[in-house]
């Protein structure tokens, strides 16, 4: 069976959920990366790997978090599958909070955070298809093991990512909304870039906490989101409990072939 990580959000910190696991620190050519390793409790012989985006106690920001690192560090412990957790806002009335979507699409509004591991350096120029950037298969893996947990999961939508760590203002996210965005958050990119640059099959979940600025008739905060993420962790835990065992498993899919990238 292949190896496959969950790259943990806001809210979702607690590997509680894993057999013997076991803190590693990952030494890459874009510094270290703090992972667990263990096995499912519910699949004694299903190798999990997690890893907490925002570091312990949520202190790491959006902008801040060395997804290089972190990505390169799956790469390197031989993880073919990952799927992130997101908090996110909605910028669509039909997913309103504690709704989880499968996004299919990003737009991207970042600003300043290294987003390729080919930035040239080494005389190479890639430039890596981004046509479907999330993995559909794996998607369709994950839809199924909400079905049988019996969670609803919203299929398809587009994530709009921006550089944090402020929330957007009304103005933003009626643009966004006119674009074809449904959900907004700061993280997904280059989240998924680096993951596609390496061949690695990602899906993210996306969790829907409020609806954003101009929307929600209320002021946002950092408090509101991490209180719905912690109301809803336990229906995502479980569709994960139920997926990792599928998406471990040797199946086709449109994603490309595993990729190594250039040393730094």
């Amino acid at each position: 069976m292949n190896t496959v990580a969950v790259i943990g959000g806001t809210g979702v910190y607690d590997p509680s959920w894993l057999h013997d696991p076991k803190e590693k620190t990952i030494e890459t050519p874009y510094g270290q990366a703090r992972i667990t390793q263990g096995h499912l409790k519910t699949a004694a012989s299903q190798s999990v790997v997690f890893l907490n985006r925002h570091g312990l106690g949520h202190s790491v920001p959006p902008h801040r978090v060395n997804y290089r690192a972190n990505v390169w560090a799956l790469k390197a412990l031989g993880v073919r599958r990952a799927v992130a957790t997101a908090a996110v806002g909605s910028l669509n009335l039909a997913m309103g909070p504690g709704s989880m979507v499968l996004v299919d699409q990003f737009l991207d509004f970042t600003k300043a955070r290294p987003a390729t591991f080919f930035d040239g350096s080494d005389g190479q120029v890639v430039h890596t298809d981004m046509t479907e950037p999330y993995c559909q298969a794996s998607r369709q893996k994950l839809q199924m093991a909400g079905e049988l947990a019996d969670v609803s999961l919203i299929m398809g939508g587009v994530y709009v990512t921006t550089e944090g760590p402020r929330f957007e203002t009304a103005a933003e996210i009626r643009a966004y909304r006119l674009l074809g965005g449904d959900v907004v958050g700061m993280t997904a990119v280059p989240e998924v870039v680096l993951a596609r640059e390496l061949g690695i099959c990602y899906t993210t979940i996306a969790m829907v906490t409020n609806f954003g600025a101009g929307i929600s008739p209320t002021l946002l905060t950092h408090e509101e989101v991490v209180e719905v993420m912690n109301a809803n962790v336990d229906r995502l835990r479980e569709v994960l409990l139920r997926a990792l065992p599928q998406l471990a498993e040797d199946f086709s899919c449109g994603c490309p072939p595993p990729r190594q990238a250039p040393s730094n």
